[in-house]
């Protein structure tokens, strides 16, 4: 069976052009970060370390393996970022904030979470410090309740962080941001509302604060812990 990346040793002994997946993934994550994963290419890379496409074969078997990399490095920003407090509720708090930095920083990151879990060194390090700290939480008789808990609260993270990046795209994209968006169209919701069919849609809207993703997160992420972690 083929030895996956994590796994697999660098090749050794090489003097022309040195380098290795280290550099070779700072390169990767530098394009990514200005051009998107659709401006990413082995070629790339390659000519930004000024080395034949060939040579970064020697490190990383397909373009793939350079994403599971790239997506491990920021799952190592995310680990770093996080102190281990010993209130499990701060805890987890810090690896939802930690995820929304990583991922506003690395707008692409969002593109590869969300799916098959990642299992490089870094990614299992973040996957441990939420599913320890879930388990604190929940108690020793949770234990049939830690799977959902999981696979909630990640799924709360990967579809938060994946709104925010894409209204950030919108609005580069067309020069218009959130709140000038919600003006353009305030006049025709306005006539909706008016109409009396949607109260509750009403009543959220006159109550919402000002616009602050970060705070709004924070909210969410407070509401979240709470329904997770309730036991009758």
């Amino acid at each position: 069976m083929e030895q996956l990346i994590w796994e697999r040793p660098e090749p050794r002994g090489r003097t022309v052009a040195p380098t290795d997946r280290g550099r070779i993934v700072a390169a990767a994550i530098a394009l990514a970060d200005a051009e998107g994963l659709s401006g990413l290419s082995i070629r790339k890379v390659a000519a930004e370390l000024r080395v034949s496409p060939m040579r970064l074969y020697g490190y990383i078997a397909t373009k793939d393996e350079l994403l599971d990399l790239m997506a491990d490095s920021v799952y190592g920003e995310i680990a770093a970022a996080l102190d281990a407090p010993a209130e499990w509720e701060r805890a987890l708090h810090e690896i939802a904030v930690a995820t929304r930095d990583a991922a506003l920083r690395h707008e692409w990151f969002v593109e590869l979470i969300g799916g098959r879990p990642h299992l490089g060194p870094n990614a299992l390090k973040v996957m441990e410090a939420t599913a320890s700290t879930l388990a604190r939480a929940l108690g020793p008789d949770g234990g049939d309740r830690l799977m959902p808990a999981l696979g909630v609260f990640n799924a709360y993270l990967v579809g938060a962080v994946r709104n925010e990046v894409t209204e950030r795209r919108i609005a580069r994209e067309t020069g218009t941001d959130e709140a000038q968006w919600q003006a353009s169209v305030a006049g025709y919701l306005n006539r909706q509302l008016a109409t009396g069919r949607y109260p509750t849609t009403r009543r959220i809207l006159d109550a919402q604060p000002e616009n602050d993703p970060g705070k709004t997160f924070a909210s969410e992420v407070a509401i979240i812990i709470r329904g997770l972690t309730h036991t009758e």
